[in-house]
């Protein structure tokens, strides 16, 4: 046997089993992944599961008449679906339905009590100071809330966070005497701007604008202060309506949980931050100190002056207003507390959180600004029986396309089906199992136009074996035996299958960017296979080939074989042959 030309390597052609046994090794481990995660079968769609779908239908705020529109409404939109999405959900579907609807299908298979509250929670997202708190509708005193410090300070024990919480509940069992003291104590200590300032603009035309800014004050402490004792968050609907109508300028009331499950109510001074003033938050695991999970925020410029200025005022103060309460329709999911003014632009909130938690939270602080106020509308349960009904009718057109492309490849190229057809399989395995895995990982869920793109991907696959089997016939035809043309048609085809598949995946990605909902489905599924032909061809197809090519059946060039040269018309093969010598001139001899 001829040594291999100089600057070509050999491995391709002597040590093909080590790409067979790559890719065998490799769906082995894929397939023990997929049955250890626990999801042997690949997360369906809503439209093919079924799922939850919720109308949000969006209200208008005060003093702003105009501010449904289009603009919006389209930010709107993009903020739920970020906000999903941060669930690790996929394939769910927000889109707007008239001028101030919009629906969000949320898949089976996805937490929809947990999607529901994070989609549903759109009003807009503050940071206000706590003037009081107490555990609401219980004897038991309130539990640690986490703990806010920055990056660089020392950040607090769960001790010293127990400590401050503990010193900052009211008794239960006090008299609504003592509950409006506390009260009218907070907003008189509250050095934030406060409705009184607004109440004293208001009266600047009257005589004695002084005595008007105190009657008024004094009214909206009392008001405040009936509200606050009044106030049972136990009870859903007085949560519903705590702190209905008031402006982010006013001091207001609002109900939480606390990290032992207890009802707690407090009084809130006016937003001094907005949702809009965060950058980016995240939830992140410390491996340092090992204090566990802990969200971690970074603040726009205008936000980061914001944020000092108002975590330099509540440190100066004692338990609880040094405490500031992060709000979300009303709701105050926490209430860290401030050791020391945090002015590098960036905050820590730590505590006694778990990795759900802090992912919740931080999702919270990152999507939590709509540009609008919804209204939940219904809730319904979508059921996946006409999904079922087109699936399986995908399904027998997909079985019918493979069919018929399996009958084209045995009947045109008869053997070299044998290469084929296991390629089909191999393709077909690996796209399987990576969408099975997917799902837990990334949220990823298969619908409808996704099966399509699989079904699409057949022939694309295919496409690649013909264009090889058709370079390699080429040089059969040139004359050459099987072995040698093989490896001399491999380069050739190489080039036409990646450029053949990278023009298919580019289309997949351009698509997956552009649309939304369903389409991305079958765009992310089409650059899948897509990527995945090429494994299969250069890990799977070519090395088969190569072995098969040693055997005498393909070797010898059998008519069943798919490459008899004589069907396919091939030259007779080059030989070199002497020059008769010229004859001798009798008369020269």
């Amino acid at each position: 046997m001829a040594a291999p030309k100089k600057g070509r390597s050999a491995s391709a052609q002597s040590r093909p089993g080590r790409s067979l046994a790559f890719i065998l090794i490799a769906i082995a481990a894929l397939t023990g992944g997929m049955f250890l995660s626990g999801h042997p079968t690949p997360r369906l769609g809503i439209d093919l599961a079924g799922g939850t779908s919720i109308t949000l239908t969006a209200k208008n705020e005060p003093g702003q008449p105009n501010a449904i529109n289009q603009t919006n409404m389209n930010t709107a939109v993009d903020i739920m679906n970020r906000r999903v999405n941060g669930l690790g959900v996929s394939e769910a579907e927000v889109q707007t339905q008239g001028s101030d609807n919009i629906i969000v299908n949320i898949p089976k298979g996805t937490n929809s009590k947990e999607a529901r509250e994070q989609v549903g929670t759109t009003a807009k997202l503050y940071f206000r100071p706590v003037l009081a708190t107490e555990v609401s509708g219980s004897a038991a005193s309130a539990s640690p809330s986490p703990s806010a410090s920055s990056g660089s300070s020392s950040k607090a024990t769960d001790k010293a966070t127990e400590k401050a919480t503990s010193s900052s509940s009211a008794s239960p069992t006090s008299s609504a005497t003592s509950q409006g003291r506390a009260v009218t104590d907070a907003l008189k200590a509250d050095s934030t701007p406060s409705a009184s300032s607004s109440a004293s603009s208001s009266a600047s035309s009257s005589a004695s604008p002084s005595a008007n800014s105190s009657a008024s004050a004094s009214a909206a402490a009392t008001k405040l202060q009936a509200q606050y004792t009044a106030l049972d968050c136990t009870d859903k609907a007085q949560r519903a309506k705590a702190g209905e109508g008031s402006k982010a300028t006013d001091p207001t009331v609002a109900c939480g949980k606390n990290s032992s499950g207890q009802w707690q109510k407090y009084v809130l001074g006016p937003a001094e931050v907005k949702g809009t003033d965060i950058k980016s938050a995240s939830a992140v695991f410390d491996t340092q100190s090992a204090a566990g999970w802990k969200v971690t925020m970074e603040f726009t410029s205008g936000g980061s002056k914001k944020f000092a200025d108002i975590t330099g005022k509540l440190a100066k103060n004692q338990s609880p207003q040094n405490q500031f309460a992060i709000v979300l329709d009303g709701d105050v999911v926490s209430d860290p507390f401030v050791q020391q003014a945090l002015t590098g632009g960036s905050a820590e909130i730590s505590g006694s959180f778990d990795q759900t938690e802090a992912q919740s939270l931080a999702n919270m602080l990152k999507y939590g600004s709509l540009p609008l106020d919804f209204k939940e509308s219904s809730v319904t349960t979508v059921t996946a029986a006409l999904g079922g009904e087109q699936l399986h009718a995908g399904l027998i057109a997909g079985a019918i396309g493979l069919g018929l492309v399996v009958i084209y490849l045995v009947v045109y190229y008869r053997g070299l089906s044998i290469i084929a057809i296991p390629s089909l399989l191999v393709s077909g395995a690996l796209t399987y199992v990576i969408m099975a895995l997917l799902g837990p990982t990334i949220g990823f869920a298969l619908n409808l136009p996704a099966v399509c793109g699989a079904i699409v991907a057949i022939g694309i696959t295919a496409d690649s074996f013909i264009v090889f089997f058709e370079r390699i016939r080429d040089e059969i035809r040139e004359g050459r035996s099987l072995r040698p043309a093989v490896e001399r048609a491999w380069p050739r085809a190489r080039r036409t299958i990646l450029v053949s598949d990278f023009v298919s995946f580019l289309a997949a990605a351009v698509l997956f960017i552009v649309t939304v909902g369903k389409v991305q489905g079958f765009a992310f599924t089409l650059g899948l296979t897509t990527v995945l032909d090429v494994v299969v061809v250069f890990f799977f197809t070519k090395p088969l080939m190569t072995l098969l090519a040693r055997r005498k059946f393909y070797a010898s060039g059998s008519k069943w074989s798919g490459l008899d040269p004589k069907a396919l018309g091939a030259k007779p093969p080059l030989r070199r042959t002497r020059r008769p010598s010229a004859p001798v001139d009798p008369k020269e001899a």
